[in-house]
């Protein structure tokens, strides 16, 4: 399988300033409207946002061989919007450091990990952060969705969005 570690890197910046502009649209709201039932798979904003911590912790503890701490999918990790926002930036912080560690061999890396439905899976490394950045964005897609509901009008959150603003501000430094 030949997706190189910079990809990764890659995605990993851009997940993390994807979810800083979620973050930061999202804390325009009350906390009521966040929590409003919406009809999403999550129920709410708030449990969007909760579920998609919930699941890159998973993820990062089964790629990283630790403990994660989640009991649940729809799990409310933190209750308090600043609290959530504030762990979502330590992870975002810690895939980071796991993205800037990556080395080429560890491509070839085959994860057995214990899933929550369907057993032990056994997968390709790139196939699992591959996997784990898609759940991001499509997660972030219903949250967006959602702010739409609002009446707001969410930020563009598409990885050519980042790489431009990345382009830009390289070019202007």
């Amino acid at each position: 399988m030949e997706l190189g570690v910079q990809y990764f890197r890659t995605l990993a910046r851009y997940n993390a300033w994807a979810n800083i502009r979620l973050y930061d649209a999202c804390a325009q709201l009350s906390d009521t409207d966040r929590r409003r039932d919406r009809k999403a798979f999550f129920g709410s904003i708030h449990g969007t946002l909760n579920h998609l911590l919930a699941g890159d912790r998973i993820w990062m503890g089964r790629i990283q061989h630790r403990e994660h701490g989640v009991t649940r999918l729809d799990e409310i990790l933190f209750d308090d919007f600043e609290e959530l926002r504030t762990a979502r930036t330590a992870e975002d912080r810690g895939i980071l450091t796991y993205a800037d560690g990556l080395a080429a061999e560890d491509m070839l890396t085959i994860l057995e990990y214990q899933s929550f439905t369907a057993g032990v899976g056994k997968t390709p490394l790139p196939l699992i952060l591959g996997h784990m950045f898609n759940h991001q964005t499509h997660h972030r897609a219903q949250a967006h969705a959602m702010l739409s509901q609002t009446g707001m009008t969410p930020p563009s959150l598409d990885l050519l969005f980042y790489l431009r603003e990345m382009e830009d501000a390289a070019s202007t430094a």
